[in-house]
């Protein structure tokens, strides 16, 4: 019997497994009871822990070795930008939806030579900045905008004008959405920052937020000129926005849409030309809007693609894949739409009542597009090693892992010693869930599995796909982040789509969120970025 325990103190999330295997482990045969941490006191730093007795709930998880320990992983802190709105920063009342579209600015010049460039002007876009941007401009063809808001830097504005091209409609230059301001930092490459300036450099690499300069704080002072733009760019009264500014200046965006704090600082990841989508919806009783993620990070290149998180290698990286459309009442994503009103009670005290919109699964085969969508993903991660994949014992979820399992399989023998490499599937227990609370309990036992099946240490640097549906992925996304179930609104995946979390300091260090909801690889049967899609009103 193998018991976990999770332990809130303070910021601290302390999980406790003890194991006992009488004779021989056989994975499939181990059990796990869950004691779930719940507390009544939230502002307090001690938590109290619920144990249920070992016999009650077992559910099979996967990947669990047979060994005692303690292990205790650091959550963030609270956000430092908690506003007057449910725990959120709040936000201009908006009398119509509205959807924002960020991109990055292709690779400069000192992007190439690895030279700080900070909100410094003296970089401009190198040849394949300028191609870049011109795959950008494809990608975005097709969709309108009202209006364009443009950092001002000479990178940004050309890759503005080449996306923009021969669009009548206006461009203003912002100066908020340059690019972080380093001060001292700007114009040296990283070696020399790191021999003149020693420990403060080893701190803006390390712990960014906390990190000062010539008696700034840069990571502070962006989050607040990020809360600028927003009131400026919702302002306006488009309801289509492109948004073309820089890597820092981006993720601060994301972030303080999300109402994520200054410790997410290099967690969203922002690619040169990566295109992030965030919908503002405004809400029956007025004030903030509601804010969703529609996507992360949409690249030119692949995103699964060898490279680094946030400065770092990644040493284990987790693919999340939704299954292919299904043969349902809903053909466009194969579900039944639910809506369920509940709570939200945030660390500030205060409580809000809100909506989560869902699709409850249904376990039907993929139609044609889906099979489509399924062969099309396999296709994509033939740039990546698989080491295993997870499923959902769906069985859309079961056929897309079967087909990424054969196409890996015959891409290996493709090698010179023709020697072809079985990847194991592996089933997880059945998913029910008709409630957020349901979805949120399947969502955290699948994060832990997941985290020990990286820990695996039978092989270095393992690449694990999880397929399975797009609100069990949103869980995932948001236990990542070490957010609560309030948060499963702010996420939104298509079928066929892929997510992908880095861990650049393996399974025990915080995931990096690569991309979302990502379907350029889908082709002609990819999501436009601000056509319409099922479940948007206004877009």
């Amino acid at each position: 019997m193998v018991v976990i325990a999770t332990y809130l103190c303070g910021h601290d999330v302390v999980h406790v497994s003890i194991s006992s295997f009488p004779g021989k482990t056989n994975r499939s045969h181990r059990k796990a009871v869950i004691f779930t941490a719940k507390s009544e006191t939230p502002d307090k730093e001690k938590m109290l822990a619920l144990a249920s007795s070992p016999s009650s709930s077992p559910v099979t998880r996967l990947g669990i070795r047979a060994s005692s320990g303690l292990t205790v992983r650091r959550r963030p802190p609270p956000s430092d930008e908690v506003g007057v709105d449910g725990g959120r920063l709040a936000f201009p009342e908006i009398g119509a939806a509205k959807r924002v579209v960020l991109v990055r600015h292709g690779q400069s010049t000192w992007n190439e030579e690895g030279r700080i460039q900070g909100s410094s002007d003296h970089s401009v876009l190198t040849t394949k900045g300028e191609a870049q941007a011109e795959t950008s401009r494809q990608m975005l063809l097709s969709d309108t905008f009202d209006i364009c808001f443009t950092s001002p830097l000479i990178r940004s504005k050309r890759t503005a004008e080449i996306i923009w091209d021969a669009r009548m409609e206006e461009m203003i230059p912002e100066s908020d959405l340059r690019e972080i301001d380093l001060y001292s930092f700007q114009g040296l490459l990283k070696h020399e920052g790191k021999a003149r300036y020693g420990d403060a450099f080893q701190q803006w690499q390390i712990d960014a937020p906390n990190f000062n300069i010539d008696g700034h704080y840069p990571v502070r002072e962006l989050w607040a000129r990020a809360k600028s733009c927003w009131d400026k760019i919702l302002a306006h009264d488009g309801k289509s926005v492109l948004v073309v500014a820089h890597n820092a200046v981006n993720q601060a965006l994301v972030a303080t849409a999300m109402g994520l704090g200054t410790e997410y600082f290099r967690i969203l990841l922002q690619s040169n030309c990566g295109v992030s989508v965030l919908d503002f919806t405004p809400t029956p009783e007025g004030g903030s809007p509601k804010i969703c993620l529609n996507r992360l990070n949409q690249t030119p290149n692949s995103p699964i693609a060898a490279g680094a998180s946030a400065g770092r290698k990644a040493r284990n990286r987790i693919i999340l894949v939704c299954h292919g459309t299904t043969q349902s009442n809903d053909e466009a994503y194969g579900t039944e739409v639910k809506a369920i009103k509940t709570d939200a009670h945030y660390p500030n005290g205060s409580t809000k009542n809100f909506t989560v919109s869902f699709a409850s699964a249904v376990d039907k085969p993929m139609n044609m597009l889906g099979i489509i969508q399924s062969q099309k993903t396999a296709e994509l991660l033939l740039d990546l090693k698989v080491n295993s994949i997870i499923c959902t014992p769906s069985i859309a979820s079961i056929d897309t892992s079967m087909t990424i399992s054969k196409i890996q399989e015959a891409a290996d023998c493709l090698g010179a010693d023709c020697i072809p490499r079985y990847v194991e599937v592996k089933k997880m227990e059945a998913f029910a869930f008709d409630t957020v609370k349901e979805i949120w309990d399947e969502g955290v036992k699948a994060w832990d599995t997941l985290l020990q099946e990286l820990a695996d240490e039978s092989e270095a640097g393992k690449n694990v796909v999880v397929v399975g549906h797009p609100e069990i992925h949103t869980a995932l996304i948001v236990r990542c982040l070490n957010l609560t179930k309030e948060w499963l609104g702010s996420f939104h995946l298509d079928a066929g789509s892929i997510s992908v979390i880095d861990f650049p300091d393996g399974p025990d260090g915080r995931g990096v969120i690569r991309c979302v909801n990502y379907t350029a690889h889908l082709g002609r049967w990819s999501i436009p970025i601000t056509r319409s899609t099922p479940d948007d009103e206004e877009f």
